[in-house]
């Protein structure tokens, strides 16, 4: 008979391909994992690893067996959460994905009040790009992802929260900063910065704009920057331009060496959500999450109406 303690244990190895690593996360030994699992095999007449290969793989029937498991585990979960639910307690873990280029502006606004008001919730966050989001959730390594949507991934719930401008930041010593109006045709050039490749900011921008142009040749050096802040700084000291989601955007001072400006009649947004997979058992810790986003948030922001939103996947 298949046990639940089984499907954990090949879902632990499909997501960390080591029988170390995985025996860890399930706090068993490693004999007692694969025993267990070649135990599950034996049974099912099937081989769910490839063992041949390093690192071990995951077989055709394998694949199919395990996106099954993790059903199957998920569904189990909800009975917990009925239990909760029913006690009216609010307690338990709750692990968020957040992109960087949201992080450092937007965790600040709740992530406080929401730890002090439901103590007994045990948050653990981390920064990680939008791929990589997804990919936690189909492995269920976290809860929910705070993101930039629309996402269309299969099995992936999107759940908007608010709509944040992309501003332009510019150096003060740029003819863009005594420009009245800046349209965003005008973005394409050399004097723009982006983040690196994998963050959604940088496709959106370069969406915006239809940028083709290569790095700047006179300032002699590239730069892969995974960092807002840093890309800030940049525009600040070497000169040019950036495009900063509206949350980023400081209050700026005589002494300040760059600007953020609106462009000329359109505001483009992008759209931020929550997203979660289908699966998902803790609706509860999501929901009063997701509340304190929402209070957190301008109001300004959270009307879709304001501007236009921009893609970021093509």
């Amino acid at each position: 008979m298949i046990t639940l303690i089984q499907l954990e244990y090949i879902t632990a190895l499909d997501t960390y391909r080591h029988f170390v690593t995985a025996s860890q996360k399930c706090f068993v030994t490693q004999p007692t994992l694969s025993m267990q699992i070649k135990k599950l095999e034996t049974d099912l007449g099937v081989s769910i690893f490839d063992r041949s290969r390093q690192p071990l793989i995951t077989t055709e029937i394998g694949k199919k067996i395990i996106e099954q498991a993790r059903i199957v585990l998920a569904e189990s979960k909800k009975i917990e959460a009925i239990i909760t639910d029913f006690s009216n307690a609010i307690s338990g873990e709750l692990s968020i994905g957040i992109i960087p280029s949201l992080a450092p502006y937007l965790l600040p606004l709740f992530i406080g009040d929401f730890t002090r008001k439901y103590p007994d919730v045990k948050v653990k966050i981390q920064e990680l790009l939008t791929d990589e989001i997804v990919d936690h959730l189909d492995k269920s390594l976290i809860d929910v992802g705070i993101l930039v949507t629309p996402l269309s991934e299969k099995n992936i719930i999107e759940q908007p929260l608010f709509y944040e401008e992309m501003l332009l930041y510019v150096n003060k010593n740029h003819p863009f900063a005594i420009k009245e109006n800046v349209k965003t045709s005008e973005l394409a050039s050399p004097d723009l910065w982006l983040l690196s490749h994998g963050h959604c900011f940088r496709s959106q921008v370069i969406n915006l704009c239809s940028y083709k142009a290569n790095l700047k040749e006179e300032y002699h050096f590239e730069y892969d920057s995974g960092s807002l802040e840093t890309i800030k700084k940049l525009v600040e000291i070497e000169g040019g331009f950036t495009l900063l989601p509206e949350l980023a955007r400081e209050k700026e001072t005589k002494d300040s060496k760059a600007i953020a400006k609106h462009f000329e009649k359109s505001r483009p947004l992008r759209e931020v959500s929550f997203v979660y997979h289908r699966n998902y058992a803790k609706k509860r810790l999501l929901s009063l999450l997701k509340e304190g986003v929402i209070n957190a948030i301008p109001e300004k922001m959270k009307n879709k109406e304001r501007g236009q939103l921009v893609e970021w996947r093509n």
